[in-house]
């Protein structure tokens, strides 16, 4: 499955494909605008399966009710809200336009890599900062790290079915769907739900 949206801020692509056998993911994401800004969720629902992806739509469902929270809080919630389920891997960033910064936090292994496209900004590349744990089962201290954003930058989340060693396999000039479906096409593990988001941040409201 392949998308391209746009939204005040960003334009973002989402290319994800079950894990083989399965009809239904447990990989979902989210964006939605925030007053000044945007939200973007990559969850993963622990396994795969139907009770994966009820998991991952629950933590989906309850950071589209929250969204205008921070991040640390948008993660509690989902940890409360998750608890007796298979729990779920998650990865949050919430951009502010107004500012041109973008909070990000990772609980697990769900992959965040932004890539600056100005060749005056160092470093290049960014990744996320992930702690180890499961949002419903075991949640670690939370620590979000803000950094900032400029027009052009890409923003890609990628779930534990997509190897790590994309970054410098794409053109960043390419569509964020076009760049979404090359990363999953040629990245996919192959033998788990894969998911891959890549959100394009256009620039500030001023």
């Amino acid at each position: 499955m392949k998308q391209l949206e746009t939204l005040l801020q960003l334009e973002y692509g989402v290319s994800s494909m079950p894990a083989p056998g399965e009809v239904e993911s447990g990989d979902l994401h989210l964006v939605s605008t925030i007053p000044g800004g945007a939200v973007i969720a990559v969850v993963d629902g622990s396994g795969h399966g139907p009770e994966a992806a009820l998991a991952a739509r629950t933590a989906v469902a309850t950071i589209e009710a929250h969204r205008r929270e921070g991040v640390i809080p948008l993660v509690r919630r989902c940890h409360e809200r998750l608890k007796g389920t298979r729990g779920v891997v998650m990865s949050l960033a919430s951009i502010d336009g107004v500012e041109n910064t973008v909070t990000w936090l990772g609980v697990g292994n769900i992959e965040g890599v932004l890539v600056r496209t100005r060749a005056s900004v160092d470093p290049s590349v960014e990744t996320i900062f992930l702690r180890p744990g499961v949002v419903g089962y075991r949640l670690p201290p939370l620590q979000a790290v803000i950094t900032p954003i400029g027009a052009g930058d890409l923003l890609i989340l990628t779930t534990d079915g997509i190897r790590s060693d994309f970054t410098h396999h794409f053109s960043p000039e390419d569509s964020p769907d076009k760049i979404a479906d090359y990363i999953l096409s040629n990245f996919r593990k192959g033998n788990d739900d894969g998911l891959v988001l890549v959100a394009r941040y256009l620039g500030s409201n001023e």
